[in-house]
């Protein structure tokens, strides 16, 4: 323990903040294909989990009852309450799906309304995304946040499955632009407009890592539990289950890819010794008999060994602890300074 501290100036620690990305890329065949083939039904495949409940579906990079498994992301649907008359099947839970994630993600009105997915925006009275595909990409994947400018996702838009994507046409989804263009008036945090060429088609919340996406990017048809493709996506959402729903979407996915965001917040402390400090060690074995053991002559100078740093309180209580990666010769011929970083 030490016997002697030194407080620090304000010049003597500085904060810094880095970014760290890591590219993530998620292809159909993890999605819809790995483990599905021709011999597991669509919606039984062991990576994908449903629940009792039937509002979402979880996908999972492994069969889902392996220790081994990831999670990647759920896939739901929702609906405005202004259509949902046309709706026959899990009415409820697609409105409330679409209430809910609304009210998390774009909030509420100065009358307390809980206000639509709005296509640019601005929240104000333009085009509103009502049906609706939600994409909540797993935390174990996005960790702080999607950077922006880095999302990217092919849809295939014909009846066909996302892996024999040939069959069918194809779009690009992306948030292209985003980095020097994105919302900041949402609730859950940053997010930006997804496009398909110079069309808006969703909404990307950066820190909540939620896609939202217009049902009408999927084009004339969306694949059924059965194979058969539905008119439209409109047409299905009103008469599919919410897992029948995400059965198709996710045959519809090629590729999705973005990066990452880990946030690295450092504070860098300058521990500086002059050169008439701490010549002396604090160590018990550093005197034998009152004299100490370095010195061979009674007039050499004092010198130490630097091997640790401590961090403490204003109340001297020990906080945190530096080891150095070899000791480093003190005396007063010479001043030291030692740079330790915090990261948290």
């Amino acid at each position: 323990m030490a016997s002697t501290y030194k407080h620090f100036l304000s010049s003597d620690a500085t904060s810094t903040r880095t970014l760290l990305h890591e590219s993530i890329p998620l292809t159909g065949t993890i999605v819809s294909g790995t483990y599905g083939g021709n011999t597991v039904a669509i919606g039984s495949e062991p990576h994908i989990k449903t629940f009792s409940h039937g509002m979402f579906q979880s996908i999972y990079d492994y069969p889902h009852l392996s220790s081994s498994a990831n999670h990647i992301f759920d896939i739901s649907v929702g609906v405005t309450g202004s259509s949902s008359a046309k709706l026959t099947i899990q009415a409820s839970k697609k409105v409330n799906m679409y209430a809910q994630m609304a009210q998390m993600l774009v909030g509420h009105d100065v009358n307390g309304n809980v206000r639509p997915f709005d296509a640019d925006g601005d929240l104000s009275a333009g085009t509103k995304h009502g049906d609706v595909v939600f994409i909540s990409l797993s935390r174990l994947l996005v960790k702080d946040e999607v950077k922006k400018g880095s999302f990217s996702m092919v849809v295939a838009t014909a009846s066909a499955y996302a892996q024999a994507a040939a069959k069918g046409a194809a779009i690009t989804i992306t948030d292209s632009g985003a980095a020097t263009s994105y919302k900041t008036n949402s609730p859950a945090g940053e997010y930006g407009i997804l496009k398909h060429g110079s069309t808006n088609v969703g909404l990307l919340y950066y820190q909540a890592g939620v896609a939202v996406l217009t049902g009408s990017i999927f084009g004339n048809g969306i694949i059924n539990e059965g194979g058969a493709a539905s008119a439209k996506f409109s047409g299905a959402i009103t008469g599919s289950t919410i897992n029948t729903l995400a059965n198709g979407i996710r045959n519809r996915l090629v590729n999705l890819t973005f990066n990452n965001t880990t946030e690295l917040n450092s504070t860098v402390y300058f521990c500086r010794a002059n050169h008439n400090e701490f010549n002396y060690s604090s160590n018990t074995s550093y005197l034998n008999e009152s004299t100490i053991r370095v010195k061979n002559v009674r007039s050499d100078a004092p010198r130490s060994y630097i091997t640790t740093v401590g961090l403490y309180s204003a109340n001297n209580e020990l906080l945190a602890v530096a080891k150095l990666s070899e000791p480093l010769r003190k005396d007063p011929t010479n001043e030291v300074t030692l740079r330790v970083r915090l990261d948290y």
